[in-house]
């Protein structure tokens, strides 16, 4: 997005509250939201992981494990998540299921990320105004990646990544196969 388009505000609670330019946004530090996609291989062992963009205008050149963007002006973060998904990896046609949202509150970014996960085996064709490169990654490395707070992961992501891990675990956790714990 250029930063003269308009993009949602989003108030602390987490709801639309107005719109700005994607340039206000970030100038003035204001709330906004993003719709990021963890993409998992069809076993569920590996999440794809990409390396942004040296002209990205947040965090150029980090690595990254959600696929992603600003949710856009009268865009919900749902649609934002599967334009982004299409638009960064070219997955397109598969329907994505809602995790949870997650706050990243590090002025002078603010954000409400609202995170879902897909399976996916088909082909990854990379956005290359926005990702330089990416490759599968086991979760187990991945999670080794995450606890390194000085490490390669963007901060939003990092932390995004932790809270999967956190509620959902390692592959293997559960009886249905699953990286969900079973109930109970």
């Amino acid at each position: 997005m250029a930063a003269d388009e308009l993009v949602a505000v989003y108030d602390a609670g987490g709801a639309v509250a107005g719109r700005a330019t994607r340039g206000e946004v970030r100038a003035k530090g204001l709330w906004h939201a993003a719709g990021v996609v963890l993409v998992r291989s069809p076993d569920g062992e590996s999440a794809y992981v990409h390396r942004r963009s040296p002209d990205k205008d947040v965090f150029p050149g980090s690595y990254d494990c959600w696929a992603g963007g600003i949710v856009a002006a009268g865009e919900t973060p749902y649609e934002c998540a599967v334009r982004e998904l299409a638009e960064e990896l070219g997955i397109r046609g598969v329907p994505l299921e809602p995790l949870f949202t997650h706050v990243f509150h590090e002025p002078p970014l603010r954000c409400h990320n609202f995170a879902y996960e897909v399976r996916w085996d088909g082909p990854i064709i990379h956005q290359p105004e926005e990702i330089v490169e990416g490759g599968w990654m086991p979760l187990r490395e991945l999670a080794v990646w995450a606890a390194d707070e000085a490490g390669p992961l963007i901060p939003d992501g990092r932390l995004g990544i932790l809270e999967w891990f956190r509620r959902y675990g390692f592959p293997g956790r559960s009886e249905t196969g699953d990286s969900r714990p079973a109930p109970g």
